[in-house]
């Protein structure tokens, strides 16, 4: 089964249009084990934004001879794409038919004590002696696969049992991606469970509901 731990870097927050990605093939959870490691530029057909110039720091210009954005593609043989806020990559990625693990999900579920669970916080947490010097190149796709390759190896061993295949974690990662605290709207931060059924009902209607908060109303109406 093909695994990559994948990175992009776009375009702005609006329409994304990737302009780099990078990927690493994973043998096993076990292993961990880098059997093909990808990285790419892109030029894209709209200007780059201000603010996701402000992140990764890649100029237009430097992508004036790069393969247009439209011709990026995940592997053909990609069964699971495992990420820092998959759903991000995965979108920008064109939706392939894939399987998504994300870190994000599985830090909040087994790290709940920390005040931050963005990646860069994490790696100060994982690795806290090298974690300023690693994070130079933060939002580099290429750097961030390979901090998030470190982060998926301490949330491995943070599991409360061995991890054997990546239809296993995919799994563990789903059930991580239910919420038990509404994340957004007038009863924000309060537990689904306690929601009033009236609004539950009411999300229920809602087109656009979030799938995982969806089914954890679900299990809460």
């Amino acid at each position: 089964m093909s695994a990559l731990l994948f990175d992009t870097e776009t375009t702005g927050t609006r329409a994304p249009q990737v302009i780099e990605a990078a990927w690493l093939k994973l043998d096993t959870p076990a292993n961990l084990t880098i059997l093909e490691e990808f990285e790419q530029r892109y030029k894209p057909s709209e200007a780059i934004t201000l603010g996701a110039l402000a992140v990764h720091h890649i100029y237009d210009e430097e992508l004036a001879s790069c393969p247009p954005h439209t011709t990026f593609q995940l592997p053909a043989d990609t069964q699971y794409i495992i990420g820092h806020n998959v759903d991000y990559d995965w979108e920008v990625a064109g939706k392939p038919d894939v399987k998504r693990i994300c870190t994000l999900a599985l830090s909040k579920q087994l790290f709940p004590q920390l005040d931050s669970h963005s990646q860069s916080a994490l790696i100060y947490y994982i690795d806290r002696a090298n974690a300023r010097e690693r994070l130079k190149n933060a939002h580099s796709a290429l750097a961030d696969v390979r901090n998030c390759l470190d982060l998926l190896r301490a949330l491995l061993k943070a599991m409360p049992n061995p991890v054997n295949s990546w239809e296993e974690l995919w799994h563990y990662s789903d059930q991580a991606r239910v919420p038990s605290i509404m994340p957004f709207g007038k009863h924000r931060g309060m537990p689904i469970a306690d929601l009033p059924p009236d609004y539950k009902a009411w999300l229920l209607r809602q087109d656009g509901l979030d799938p995982y908060v969806k089914m954890a109303v679900q299990a809460n109406f």
